[in-house]
């Protein structure tokens, strides 16, 4: 459901710990950024979330050496081209990953592709911090070799994730779960200041290509033929149905006929879109018309 444009007329302190707080903050504002990032991002902030928002858009606050969560806002709205929307939205933006998340998925595109020559590309729609379409590139090269033609497009609206995505670096502890083999093959361990951290190969790096994107601003930027797979995990819970079922429209002519879709595990799309037929657990094909 759309969130209300109509922000609530009760303009008490939020309950709940919040009167006692640096920073004012009221039930009008909640509502007024649940319209705002609604509009931006289609992002639909349940009532829950009140905490997670004081927190994440609380720290814009103080950077801007204000109080006041609505004259925050009110420097926002009466800027449309403000820079700090970006900030606003990012902070807003859910980042949970790692690599080889949801570990079913790889080894089936794995077997899709398997024995394909000439070039092969994937999108990473919710790329956040790199983890997924760095996983990607991995999958690709184990199965095609080091040598095949792959390009993995990975967008994700978050400036300030991409931009940590594009470094490449994680702390080694996160790198530790992962395979020695791999370990061994796709990653450099860092030294001097650099040590406790591990960088993703310049072989690997070079297969994946970064680029902001919103998933419903009216065009996107995706040049080239069409994907041979797409990922699009854990983004869609974040949207309304409407939102979801305008995605998944768009998302139908950019895969090839025999494409897959990837979703995510508390995510299913059968009864959202006619366009895609389920395949298997949390993976979609384009269905036949």
């Amino acid at each position: 459901m759309r969130p209300s444009a109509t922000a609530t007329s009760q303009d008490d302190v939020l309950p709940g710990g919040f009167a006692d707080r640096d920073l004012q903050f009221t039930q009008s504002d909640f509502a007024r950024i649940c319209v705002l990032i609604y509009q931006r991002a289609g992002i639909v902030l349940a009532e829950h979330k009140k905490e997670m928002v004081y927190g994440r858009l609380g720290r814009r606050v103080r950077h801007h050496g204000l109080t006041r969560f609505a004259d925050y806002l009110a420097r926002l709205e009466s800027n449309p081209a403000n820079p700090e929307w970006q900030a606003f939205t990012n902070a807003l933006t859910t980042n949970l990953t790692s690599f080889f998340r949801e570990a079913h998925h790889f080894p089936l595109l794995a077997s899709h592709v398997a024995g394909r020559r000439g070039p092969l590309r994937v999108w990473s729609a919710a790329a956040s911090t790199g983890e997924e379409p760095y996983s990607i590139a991995m999958t690709l090269m184990e199965q095609l070799g080091a040598h095949a033609d792959i390009t993995v497009v990975a967008t994700d609206i978050d400036t300030d994730a991409l931009a940590r995505a594009r470094d490449g670096i994680y702390p080694l502890e996160q790198v530790a779960r992962l395979d020695p083999t791999r370990r061994k093959r796709f990653f450099q361990r860092g030294s001097g200041r650099r040590a406790g951290y591990a960088r993703i190969r310049p072989e690997v790096a070079a297969r994946v290509r970064f680029a902001p994107l919103n998933l419903i601003e009216s065009r996107w930027t995706l040049d080239g033929p069409p994907f041979d797979a797409i990922f699009c995990r854990n983004v869609m819970i974040y949207f309304d149905k409407d939102t979801q079922a305008r995605i998944l429209a768009r998302f139908a002519p950019l895969l090839k006929p025999d494409g897959l879709l990837f979703a995510g595990h508390s995510e299913s799309f059968s009864y959202t879109s006619d366009r895609f037929a389920l395949r298997g657990q949390t993976v979609y094909t384009l269905a036949k018309r």
